[in-house]
């Protein structure tokens, strides 16, 4: 049987790349984390890893091994903190993962509910972007994964379930008051992450033309900064407007343009007390 203690160590180096990083985020010492590698390599009867340089590489054997390690423990720590969450909500964690302008806007809202009404309960936050949210959930890095979505039609993958939290418009951005998308066929772009990158090519097509481009940043600030300053035109999300607004930047609703917003979560029904909770504080500030 392969050695819990041994995988962590394994997730870890392939995390890293590094026998010194590694063994600084588990507090081992670096011969303690060789030894535990040779140990594995023995257990498993495979060359897990091998000298690159000053440093070290996974071999083929070695990344399939820590890829399934990373799963693994993801879900032994999910177990973990269910167990703890199922003594009456008073103990535990639950983990979040949630895109950017959903952290600037209704989730502190569901955190701050979710801690009054469980103060026992430790809610752990992580901003990325859907797809590696989604990933993070199935890996059992997180609980629940907030995410949006342009087509509200494909299904995703197997075992995601999704709980539509809100509908979230689309906005021209622009530093003039010139309001609609086709005007500015000729002006240069400014684009987002790939989803947001993909529907304003979208938008645009339906209009009739590619656009110019220019700036890609998912910073928000950044975006209206450039905006104001006359260097591009863009499309936004309300939340993200909601999270920050330029003073100097003119928003104008595009009708039809519409993102949907879920709660994702992975697995069977019924979800852990911690994870109903969780999902029930954000349902709460959404749709209340």
């Amino acid at each position: 049987m392969l050695d819990l203690v041994r995988l962590r160590v394994l997730a870890a180096v392939a995390r890293h790349g590094s026998v010194t990083a590694a063994a600084r985020e588990l507090h081992y010492s670096q011969p303690s984390v060789s030894h535990h590698l040779a140990k594995l390599e023995a257990e498993t009867g495979a060359k897990l890893v091998q000298r690159a340089g000053r440093g070290i590489r996974l071999t083929e054997a070695g990344r399939l091994l820590a890829e399934r390690a990373i799963e693994i423990i993801g879900r032994i720590d999910s177990a973990s903190a269910e167990l703890s969450a199922h003594v009456g909500l008073r103990a535990g964690r639950v983990r979040l993962a949630a895109f950017p302008s959903a952290l600037g806007t209704f989730v502190p809202r569901a955190a701050a509910t979710l801690t009054e009404r469980h103060p026992g309960l430790e809610l752990r936050l992580t901003e990325t972007e859907p797809p590696d949210a989604l990933r993070m959930l199935r890996a059992g890095y997180v609980d629940v994964a907030v995410i949006f979505r342009y087509d509200d039609t494909a299904p995703e993958d197997e075992g995601i379930r999704l709980t539509h939290l809100l509908d979230d418009p689309s906005y021209l951005v622009t530093s003039d008051r010139t309001g609609d998308l086709a005007s500015h066929r000729r002006s240069r772009w400014i684009g987002g992450c790939d989803r947001c990158r993909s529907h304003l090519l979208d938008l645009c097509a339906r209009e009739g033309f590619e656009p110019e481009i220019s700036f890609t940043t998912d910073d928000v600030v950044a975006v209206q900064a450039l905006v104001a300053a006359g260097m591009g035109v863009t499309v936004l999300p309300g939340l993200a407007l909601r999270s920050h607004r330029n003073a100097e930047v003119n928003a104008i609703e595009i009708p039809g343009s519409t993102r949907h917003v879920y709660a994702a979560t992975y697995g069977e029904p019924p979800d852990p007390p911690a994870t109903v909770a969780l999902m029930t504080a954000l349902a709460s500030v959404t749709n209340p």
